[in-house]
């Protein structure tokens, strides 16, 4: 019994403490990106369907000439 309770945290800012470093550790082997990074992926997105769908536009008006 003696073993098990020097195992167990003994206040809760050792609770919050071995939580906050097993999270961390957890968060820093998943692979994610902050808000601003998704933000700014999203309107490169947003822009580069648009430049497609303008293309699309001209290849078809294109193919419409040469028939």
């Amino acid at each position: 019994m003696e073993s098990l309770t020097r195992l167990l945290p003994r206040t809760p800012q050792d609770v919050q403490k071995n939580l906050r470093a097993a999270l961390t550790g957890a968060f820093e082997r998943l692979d994610l990106v902050t808000r601003e990074e998704l933000e700014v992926q999203e309107q490169v997105l947003t822009r580069t369907r648009a430049r497609l769908e303008e293309m699309e536009r001209r290849v078809a008006e294109l193919e419409t000439k040469l028939k």
